[in-house]
Formats: C-alpha cells, structure tokens, sequence
C-alpha cells in the first residue's frame, strides 16, 4: 500500500504504517494532550497483537501474511487468500477477537489489584452506560477495555468484520461459497447504513467514516469472491492472445516504451538464447526510465523473481499468483517455451463477458 513506511517486523511479518495514522494521533492530541497519544498508541498496540493472531492463524493452514498495515480506522493484515475450508476461515477469523477476549481475562485481576476495582471498572462502566463520562481517566484502565471493545465490535455477523467472516465460514456449511459471501456481504451494508445513521443523528463523524469503510469493503469483499467464483471453471489457455512480443536484455527502455505505445502490449517477457531471463511490466519501464534514464538496459530493472505460469492453470490461481508477486501480469509457458503473456485485464474481460450474459 502506498503512502506506508516499516514500524517493525514480528514473526516475519512486516508490521507496517500508513501516514493518515500520524493524523489520528494528531488528532487525540489536540483532544487530551500525551494522555492523547499514550491512549491510540496502547490501542493499536493491540489492534496490531489481535491481527497478528489472524495472521499466525493463517499461517497454519499455511496461508503466509507479508504485511499489516496500521490505518486510522484499525488494522489490515494482508492475506493472499481466505481458505475455502469453513473450519479453517473460522478458526483465522476468531483467533483475533479471541486473542483480545484473553488479554482480558489474563490481565483483569493484576489490574484490580494494582489500580483499584474503581478506577479499573470506571471505563467499562462507562462503555456500558452505568456512568457517566467526566473526562477524568487512566491511560492504563482505558486500554485495557479496549480489547473488550474489539472483541465485540469484530465479531459483529457484516463484512468486513471477523464476525463476517464467521458467519460466512458457518453458512458455507449448508450452502455455496458465493451465497454465504453474498448474505454476510448485505449484513455488511445494513450495518454500514445503521452506523451512518447514528453517526448523522448524533454528529458522530468518525461513525460516519466508519460506515463509509465498512460499506466499501463489504462491496469489495463481494466482488472479489464473485469474480473468484466466475473464473474458477476458466483456464489460461482460454484467454490468452494468439500474438505477443518479446525484448532482449540489452533493449533500452526507451525502445520498449515505443513498443507499448505501437503495439498496446505493456509487460514483455524477457528472452536471451531463446529462454526467459526476465519479465519487464510497464511500471519497471516508467520507473527505470526515471531512476536511470531512457538508455538505462533492460536487464538493469527487469525482475528476475517472476515464474511463468503454465498455458492450463486456472485462471483463479492465476489470480493469486499474481498477487504474490505484485504483479498484473505474468508470461506464460507451455512445453518449457515462453507463448505469451496473460494480465488481470484479461481475467477481468472474463468476468465481465460472462457476467453480462
């Protein structure tokens, strides 16, 4: 994600922040002061342990998470995948409310014993409307509950929540893997919209922020399981164009860029001796052109961690091998010779042909 730079790395997992968070303690700041700062820094200290849970969950079912990312609305751990196995979405989703649930209990008689039952209870009560809020509070005690907090809110049945995620994995057991997307998907729209209306009611903008999230990555999360679901009976060999073009590692780029221009093709794979030595997409021929000049060689910024894909893989897996490598496109092989190139476009023109039918 653009706009990130790298707080940490924990179990080889990149633990990564966005520049908007800086907005959000900016914000509290302004609000409470450094009790401000001391508040969202211990929050998402714990928005980053519950996502690790999800991301170590994954790992297990042998699903490898590189990233998550801290944004002002909470965390997103990047998973290349959601397993299809029900038991297997349940156990990855729950692990990260459940993770906060036992913060909880681990840390709730420690926490009387040192603060005091008053202080400790104050914010809970608070939370649940038993008392009311003076603006007098412990950093410690507010944290803590946090993770009450992010236990309920996640398991909440909508997309994009953990919740949603379990009552898809549920209704995957009594029906189709798109139709149980598609019911968590509109719980997720009708939680977006409640929350809008109490955010507008209340003039609760963060609510509101909220709900516009909540919106977009249920919508999201339905698209990308129903383009999941059309591509799935399709194959390379089914879309892959009959022409391409190749370019040899001592090509200038700026003889590459004239070919993207003439022949609408933008990512070549690259070929010495008759076998691949590379692939160069658009975005190494615009940003090698920048760092290195127009006469900069192909060879000097073309990725050489980049497979092919055979001509019968499915488009699906072709999908999430595009995604492991950041890439929109990928060469393709068939008897150990390169014979094209496939790219998300052409998935995408698969998806939407057939949707139109």
């Amino acid at each position: 994600m653009r706009g990130t730079f790298r707080l940490a790395r924990v179990f080889g997992i990149n633990i990564d922040i966005h520049v908007t968070f800086f907005l959000l303690l900016g914000f509290f700041f302004l609000l409470l002061g450094f009790r401000g700062l001391w508040l969202i820094i211990g929050v998402f200290f714990f928005v980053t342990v519950h996502e690790l849970c999800h991301s170590l969950a994954a790992a297990y079912f042998g699903i490898k998470v590189k990233r998550i990312t801290l944004l002002p609305i909470g965390g997103v751990a990047s998973m290349p995948e959601i397993p299809k196995k029900p038991y297997q979405e349940l156990i990855i989703s729950i692990a990260g409310p459940l993770s906060n649930v036992i913060i909880v209990l681990i840390f709730y008689y420690p926490l009387r014993a040192f603060l005091g039952d008053e202080t400790l209870m104050y914010p809970f009560k608070v939370i649940t409307g038993q008392a009311k809020y003076t603006g007098a509070f412990n950093i410690i005690a507010h944290v803590y509950w946090i993770n009450l907090v992010l236990a309920v809110f996640n398991m909440i049945p909508a997309f994009p929540m953990d919740g949603g995620r379990v009552l898809r994995a549920a209704l995957s057991y009594r029906m189709s893997y798109r139709e149980a997307t598609a019911i968590a998907v509109r719980f997720g729209h009708i939680f977006a919209l409640l929350f809008a209306y109490i955010g507008i009611v209340h003039g609760q903008i963060f609510l509101l922020i909220i709900a516009v999230f909540i919106y977009m990555a249920a919508s999201s999360e339905g698209i990308q399981v129903d383009v999941s679901e059309t591509i799935k009976n399709y194959t390379v060999r089914d879309i892959l164009p009959e022409d391409f073009e190749k370019v040899s590692p001592d090509a200038p780029l700026s003889k590459v860029l004239e070919r993207i221009f003439h022949s609408h093709q933008e990512n070549f794979p690259v070929m010495d001796d008759g076998q691949m030595a590379g692939f160069i997409t658009r975005r190494e021929v615009i940003h090698g052109m920048h760092e290195k000049g127009k006469d900069a060689r192909v060879d000097q910024v073309m990725r050489t961690d980049i497979e092919p894909v055979t001509i019968s893989a499915g488009l699906h897996e072709v999908q999430k091998i595009m995604h492991r490598y950041n890439t929109t496109a990928l060469p393709v092989q068939r008897g150990g010779r390169i014979v094209g190139v496939v790219t998300l476009d052409d998935i995408n023109r698969v998806y939407m042909m057939v949707h139109e039918a």
